[in-house]
């Protein structure tokens, strides 16, 4: 028999990876063992290998054009690397987002690799696929900082890292990601897939043949 509180636990996330709750600011207190056991202990790695075999086999399906115009699109944070050192401190997202606290911790350019999905990217890039990084982090305070971080960890290769500029401020990520999406297929660009860890990199416009979720307890992004 599952324990009461784990099972509830289990319900919140299938709800929230599912997106029926939505908008939602915290994590309740009475998951933070759960999923700090989920993130940590295993699960998770596991659940992102499923989900990267998925797209895997999927990109053996695509015959890539010889016109340099076939496309991925990856989310950054905790899509290509993983922001759970600073989630540890914040109680796996039962405190209230931190946006100064965050950004401090992404000037420090120590995000780690999430193998699973450097591993993924390497395969898009040795396939010829142009890659786009899309990140909701701010270009003039963290763009040098996440470009560096990236290389470090192992993504070389990538067509364009793109950054959210003053233009974007205000708007939604959602909004901001359909936006930088349709301007890729207005540069002739054909998006074969879109990995992210949020519903909002993965709604809207222009989203791409295929999409793919991946995991993620800790936070929501509008």
């Amino acid at each position: 028999m599952i324990p009461e509180g784990a099972s509830y636990y289990l319900s919140w996330r299938l709800a929230v990876e599912a997106n029926n709750v939505r908008a939602w600011r915290t994590v309740p207190s009475q998951c933070l063992r759960y999923v700090e056991a989920y993130m940590r202990g295993g699960q998770y790695d596991r659940d992102l290998d499923l989900i990267v075999d998925q797209v895997l086999s999927y990109i053996k399906e695509i015959d890539p054009s010889d016109d340099g115009m076939d496309a991925w699109i990856l989310d950054v944070d905790d899509t290509c690397i993983s922001n759970l050192l600073y989630y540890r401190e914040k109680r796996y997202g039962c405190d209230p987002f931190d946006p100064a606290g965050f950004t401090a911790w992404a000037l420090k350019g120590g995000c780690q690799a999430i193998p699973a999905v450097l591993g993924l990217f390497k395969n898009l890039v040795q396939n010829g696929f142009k890659v786009f990084l899309i990140t909701g982090r701010d270009q003039e305070t963290l763009g040098q900082v996440t470009s560096d971080n990236l290389h470090d960890q192992g993504f070389i290769g990538y067509e364009r890292l793109i950054l959210k500029t003053a233009g974007f401020k205000g708007q939604s990520a959602l909004a901001y990601k359909s936006e930088i999406r349709r301007r890729l297929e207005k540069e002739g660009y054909r998006i074969w897939g879109n990995v992210g860890d949020q519903w909002s990199d993965l709604q809207g416009e222009c989203l791409g043949k295929r999409t793919f979720k991946l995991p993620n307890p800790m936070y929501f992004v509008p």
